[in-house]
């Protein structure tokens, strides 16, 4: 569906972070901050799992490591 732009260490940290900001909600006693970090808890943990962030995509970053492909033999012919 969408291409992945997170990194292994960027994934980490976002489920991490999401998982204690979901785990905080419960502790707030208002109820406007407790939705807020609720719902940025939950955003965090579904962009980690998927790997996929709307906003890296689109300011154009990506955290993945490039993936070295091997040279095709006609591209060596040329040398």
């Amino acid at each position: 569906m969408f291409k992945t732009n997170e990194g292994k260490t960027d994934r980490v940290i976002r489920i991490i972070l999401g998982l204690t900001l979901i785990m905080l909600s419960y502790f707030v006693g208002s109820g406007f901050e407790k939705s807020l970090l609720l719902i940025a808890g939950v955003v965090s943990l579904v962009t980690g799992i998927t790997g996929f962030c709307g906003l890296y995509s689109l300011f154009g970053i990506n955290t993945c490591p490039v993936k070295i492909t091997k040279v095709k033999a006609k591209n060596n012919k040329r040398n």
